[in-house]
């Protein structure tokens, strides 16, 4: 008996999430499946010079020996066209970036496999993987979903599903649930194109949209839950980051964060440095407190807090505030009022 013809494929992609996808497809001759073509969005000025640069998955094809199309618009009827000349069985889509229309999506035999990093219906939209730590989620995933006109709505084709321990930083978690799918993928693809497997429509209930993530989310809210600030933290890493204004003698710092640990409740207003030595550097948040780990200053490299304070000394006592009213707050020096970061009914500043 003859083999069955090979499932012709287009990879649509932008992101780092579909790198282990975009090599796994690229090697793939083997298992019967053709990379047909690949397409991402076009390059974009980046850096301090603005210099044009490709995607993460445009560089990478390029790497694999692969001519990316770069389309403007992927649902311009010239690349639809362009697909439909390769005459493909399935696309898969991760992380492009643009939400796609029907006549893209119903171009290949089988339509459009979305690679999604959440566990549909949960975190719809632009940013599941940010979304999964900021929840707290005990598990996460990858749902491999046909795409149909709305946002992330489509039926599933299958699921896989990974614990997470609470440690995880977004691009860590970005690339274990990039490798996760392309281990699934080649067999999903074949269950699809030869045995006929069919998607289950998404239920109802539990749906949650995770929106596109702003610059501006980094900036910490001293008076949330010590432990949402120690999820966003994680969360926004590597981008947009999270960070604090610091005020000092010569003006406001600013100060990225990328590791903390939240502590217990200390009887001090929201962002009060309750201790900043060569042991700790502790701040009060609106429930708990928050030791920061590693930093980063204003044009310089990730330290841990101790070689920044040995740099730039920070009194207990001192207020950090967000952008808006850091004008008001006062950095104190030892002669400073004792009292002002206490809580209501504190008789005095605690020493953790």
């Amino acid at each position: 008996m003859a083999p069955p013809p090979p499932i012709r494929l287009y990879f649509l992609g932008s992101g780092h999430l579909g790198l282990p996808l975009l090599r796994a497809l690229a090697a793939a001759a083997p298992a019967g499946l053709v990379l047909a073509g690949v397409g991402t969005q076009p390059d974009r000025p980046r850096g301090r010079h603005r210099a044009l640069a490709p995607t993460p998955i445009g560089a990478e094809a390029l790497r694999l020996g692969l001519a990316p199309d770069r389309p403007a618009c992927a649902n311009a009827p010239e690349f639809v066209a362009h697909l439909r000349q390769l005459d493909l069985d399935l696309a898969v889509v991760v992380a492009y970036g643009q939400l796609l229309k029907e006549p893209l999506f119903t171009a290949p035999r089988h339509g459009c496999l979305n690679v999604h990093a959440s566990l549909l219906p949960r975190h719809r939209g632009a940013s599941p993987v940010q979304a999964a730590i900021l929840a707290g989620d005990g598990e996460t995933g990858v749902s491999f979903m046909r795409i149909d006109r709305g946002l992330d709505t489509g039926p599933v084709w299958r699921q896989i599903r990974l614990p997470l321990r609470g440690t995880e930083t977004a691009d860590a978690l970005e690339t274990a649930l990039g490798e996760l799918a392309a281990a699934h993928l080649a067999e999903c693809i074949t269950a699809i194109c030869r045995a006929g497997l069919q998607p289950v429509p998404q239920p109802a209930a539990g749906a949650t949209v995770a929106r596109k993530i702003t610059k501006g989310q980094g900036l910490l809210d001293w008076t949330a839950d010590c432990g949402r600030l120690e999820r966003q933290v994680r969360a926004f890493h590597p981008w947009p980051g999270t960070w604090f204004f610091l005020p000092t003698p010569k003006g406001r710092r600013r100060v990225m964060v990328t590791a903390v640990r939240p502590r217990p409740a200390v009887d001090a207003h929201p962002g009060c440095v309750v201790q900043a030595d060569q042991d700790a550097w502790i701040v009060a948040c609106g429930h708990g407190a928050l030791e920061l780990g590693r930093v980063v200053p204003e044009g310089r490299g990730e330290m841990n807090v101790a070689e920044f304070l040995r740099g730039c000394p920070v009194a207990t006592g001192t207020r950090l505030a967000n952008d808006s009213n850091l004008s008001t707050e006062l950095h104190p020096t030892h002669e400073a009022d004792p009292h002002q970061c206490r809580g209501p009914g504190d008789p005095g500043r605690r020493r953790l």
